[in-house]
């Protein structure tokens, strides 16, 4: 199986994938989504630092590189292109659309039927105060992010009036969801072809409400109930992902509620605490999506060599 990999650089991840395909017989390459190059001339062809991307097997999209409109677009649309001519995309340029659009995650878990906080989304500031002022304990979510990274969680309206009017001047769409009361701790289950891989349990340090380990939250092996499991992979599901890391919170009255989907998870705190070989699984869900696709496409062959 030849398989290109498309990051943004070379890393961890990057060199994890490339360790998992190298042992299983498989080929590697790591390449950057800013030399993607398409021609259309007599015949189609689609590069990255000269490499053929239409003579790969497969295509792991690792992460999306931040970058203006056009180059999001782009970089998005041509994974798509790669997939109706054939190639096994993972994950597949919609699920990454739909998981890192926050608005889209939480319309499609709550079509699913899956827990949620109360959320609104909206444009107008004066739409945006009434949420919290109806909320009380609010956060406030940049609509495309990860990591926790631009998070505000606030009670006081005054408070909320200044953060909703500094974003009111970048013309932001407003993300708000009611605050749910836990214990500083929340539940990463990683998601593999319909079956949960593995989990950890991450606490916050330092006070900090958010857990994520990017961040400096604890990591700790986490055994999930079964009904939880059943959340995390319904919730993938619901996303359309191969894999996916989801983001599980457990409040303080018993309940549980899915909170993010994440499509192009990174994995190092959950193999780390786990000793899991992330990495492996993808790769071999991903030799599994690659046979199954060749096996469709035989009929069609044979029909042709007769």
């Amino acid at each position: 199986m030849r398989v290109a990999i498309l990051s943004a650089r070379t890393g961890w991840h990057t060199d994890e994938l490339c360790r998992a395909l190298s042992v299983r017989g498989h080929t590697a390459c790591v390449l950057p989504y800013e030399a993607l190059t398409t021609r259309f001339a007599q015949a189609c062809s689609v590069t990255s630092e000269a490499v053929p991307l239409l003579e790969a097997d497969a295509v792991l999209a690792r992460i999306i590189p931040n970058g203006s409109l056009d180059q999001i677009i782009f970089r998005v649309d041509l994974l798509h292109w790669l997939e109706h001519r054939g190639l096994v995309v993972m994950n597949s340029a919609g699920a990454i659309e739909r998981s890192v659009d926050k608005f889209m995650t939480t319309a499609l878990l709550h079509h699913a039927g899956l827990p949620t906080p109360d959320t609104v989304v909206c444009e107008r500031a004066v739409d945006a105060m009434e949420a919290v002022r109806a909320m009380g304990d609010v956060v406030i979510k940049p609509l495309f992010g990860s990591m926790g990274h631009g998070l505000v969680r606030v009670s006081d309206p005054d408070v909320a009036f200044r953060v909703v009017r500094t974003l009111e001047q970048i013309r932001a769409v407003f993300y708000i969801q009611r605050a749910i009361q836990h214990d500083g701790r929340d539940v990463r289950v990683f998601v593999v072809g319909g079956r949960v891989l593995g989990a950890i349990e991450r606490t916050a340090v330092d006070g900090d409400w958010r857990t994520n380990v990017s961040r400096g939250g604890a990591a700790h092996p986490f055994t999930l109930p079964s009904a939880w499991a059943e959340l995390a992979i319904r919730a993938a599901a619901a996303v359309g992902a191969d894999y996916a890391g989801v983001d599980l919170l457990p409040s303080r009255d018993g309940g549980v509620f899915v909170l993010e989907v994440n499509g192009i998870p990174g994995w190092e705190g959950l193999q780390r605490a786990t000793g899991l070989d992330v990495a492996g699984a993808i790769v071999d869900h991903l030799a599994v999506r690659v046979a199954s696709t060749a096996r469709t496409s035989l009929p069609t062959v044979a029909t042709h060599l007769a």
